[in-house]
């Protein structure tokens, strides 16, 4: 087995947590009617359908996932709308590890008392779970949860696997990590208005989640992700929020030379993350014969020692909102979440488009993004993904201290849709290497992409959105199509592109006339900081942004190893 049992991985079991031997506890207690019962993917699905807030729509599950879940041919795409929330709670989210004594003993007592509650007034059920898709990182999850949240159970098995599906997981590579515990009750209230939303509890030094309140169907995968990303930074690889791909260029005429070139992605919502990595052909930029293979387009790890990336998950969580009924990835459905259902000659479908709701979401089956792999070779080249008017549409960064700093610093912006002041506006949200859920110290994240950038792997900034006029402000902009940005991709996979140093960044470099304008015609000058219209106010606004980098590092956990500090705060200077 890849994980350990508590009994197995605590040398006295006394040493865990008291948040690991509450769920530890109930695991192995009785629920209303009888002991907790293990279910495969099949009898969750077959209760779901009993469920009054689940559709069964006429959208056949593909063969594929009826094979891997063990489902009976035929069975159709079940939809789950859990009320008024269609998203993540982050306020909900409390870490045990971080908190005063006296706290961890009030959320124990809070624990105990929704424990006792679900046990006396629900059947208990399990699904048992594997995550990671190769044998090398693989680990076992256990989700416990009322019987009328089998719908989530399901899910959960499909956007993972079901440990009953995956006979090599007991001959896989045995890790000194525990088993991920997993308690949901998703009907759990509170009469405190500080858990108003629901209540989720984190204990990653024991691999242990509680989530109380929360139907969401996401809750339970990032929860999970949470402790997966976790257990594989003990083990030394670095978690990686992102998408990667690789694309093999031996088989194109004059670019055989580059042979195969696997690059990633990060980024935030919207960023165009997904677009860069499961685009099929770049929009037509790559030559012809080129070859594809894309690992996955949210979570890995990187093995910087041994040089691969590991997938965690077999399928996609997508939003739905730019998929009409005839879109080709309904071919790849497995289930579906917060969606409208309609009827359409005849048959009854989920429509997506976020019609019902904001957040519409399905899983699907990664085969639709064509070859895939469980494993991947080490990125060539890695790319933050920003949306920061004051960068160009891409930059190579030539140093290792500024390549860490940008990725730490990874940013968005505040929208007019928030209804704040201008002030407000001009501030910059991070969320370093785009992973919100990061559970450990950030400079941890940090020590581990010096040791990916060390390792030979380039740094680009990417930035979607558009590249500011600034002869008013910055919501001046001069768009950045998906197409040149793809078209950048395709330039750095086959290496056309030579690069001078940008004078405003230290080691930051803009690509030059001569290469980019051959296949960009015209980009140099429509991009080219040193012509903006209103210099004064773009070198403002610009140095304003570095400076918030360099204060938001400083009350960070980075602040923890002053050296680093020291380094990645210089890298921003400007």
């Amino acid at each position: 087995m890849a994980s350990k049992p508590s009994w197995q991985y605590y040398e006295k079991l006394g040493d865990m947590s008291r948040v690991r031997a509450l769920a530890e506890s109930i695991f192995n207690t009785r629920s209303a009617n009888s002991p907790p019962t293990v279910i495969t993917a099949a009898q969750a699905y077959e209760i779901s359908c009993q469920m009054p807030w689940v559709n069964i729509t006429d959208l056949p599950i593909y063969d594929g996932a009826i094979k891997s879940l063990g489902l009976k041919p035929g069975s159709k795409v079940l939809n789950d709308n859990h009320g008024g929330t269609v998203g993540r709670s982050a306020e909900a989210r409390v870490f045990y590890n971080r908190i005063s004594k006296s706290e961890q003993n009030d959320l124990e007592l809070l624990l105990r008392e929704a424990i006792y509650e679900l046990q006396c007034n629900h059947d208990l059920v399990i699904a048992e779970g594997v995550i990671g898709t190769h044998p090398d990182m693989m680990l076992k999850a256990r989700l416990l949860a009322p019987v009328e949240d089998a719908m989530n159970m399901f899910n959960w098995m499909a956007n993972f696997q079901p440990l009953h599906m995956i006979p090599e997981y007991e001959s896989s590579k045995l890790h000194d990590i525990p088993d991920i515990l997993f308690v949901a009750y998703p009907e759990w209230v509170s009469d405190d208005p500080r858990w108003a939303r629901g209540c989720v509890v984190v204990d990653e030094r024991h691999m242990t989640i509680f989530n109380l309140g929360l139907r969401y169907f996401g809750e339970r995968k990032k929860g999970t992700l949470t402790m997966a990303w976790t257990a594989g930074m003990r083990l030394g690889a670095v978690a990686a929020h992102g998408s990667i791909k690789e694309i093999d260029f031996s088989e194109c005429e004059g670019y055989e030379d580059r042979g195969k070139q696997v690059i990633a992605f990060y980024g935030l919502s919207g960023s165009g993350k997904s677009s860069h990595s499961n685009s099929l052909d770049n929009e037509g930029t790559l030559p012809k014969g080129f070859k594809r293979r894309i690992a996955h387009d949210d979570a890995f790890q990187i093995d910087y020692r041994n040089k691969k990336c590991y997938v965690w998950e077999p399928s996609l969580f997508d939003k739905t909102d730019s998929r009409e009924l005839d879109h080709p990835d309904w071919n790849y459905c497995i289930s579906t979440q917060n969606m409208m259902v309609a009827e359409v000659d005849g048959k009854i479908l989920p429509y997506g488009r976020d019609t019902r709701n904001n957040n519409g979401r399905a899983i699907f089956g990664r085969e639709l993004l064509g070859e895939t792999t469980n494993v991947i070779g080490f990125p060539n080249a890695l790319g933050w993904l920003m949306k920061d008017t004051t960068l160009p549409p891409v930059l190579k960064i030539a140093s290792l201290d500024l390549s860490v700093a940008m990725g730490a610093t990874l940013m968005t912006k505040r929208t007019a849709a928030e209804n704040v002041s201008e002030e407000e506006m001009a501030k910059l949200v991070f969320i370093p290497f785009a992973n919100p859920f990061r559970v450990y110290e950030l400079y941890r994240d940090c020590e581990g992409y010096e040791e990916i950038f060390k390792s030979g792997c380039e740094c680009y900034v990417w930035t979607g959105g558009g590249f500011g006029f600034w002869n008013s402000s910055d919501k001046d902009t001069r768009p950045i199509p998906l197409k040149t940005s793809l078209t950048l991709q395709t330039a750095i996979l086959t290496g056309v592109l030579e690069w001078e140093d940008w004078d405003l960044i230290p080691k930051a470099q803009i690509p030059t006339k001569e290469t980019v304008d051959k296949i960009l015609p015209g980009y140099y000058d429509l991009y080219n900081p040193a012509t903006v219209e209103n210099r004064g106010k773009y070198l403002a606004t610009l140095k304003d942004r570095f400076q918030q980098r360099i204060d938001f590092l400083k009350g960070t956990t980075v602040a923890n190893k002053p050296d680093l500090l020291a380094r990645l705060i210089k890298a921003l200077e400007i």
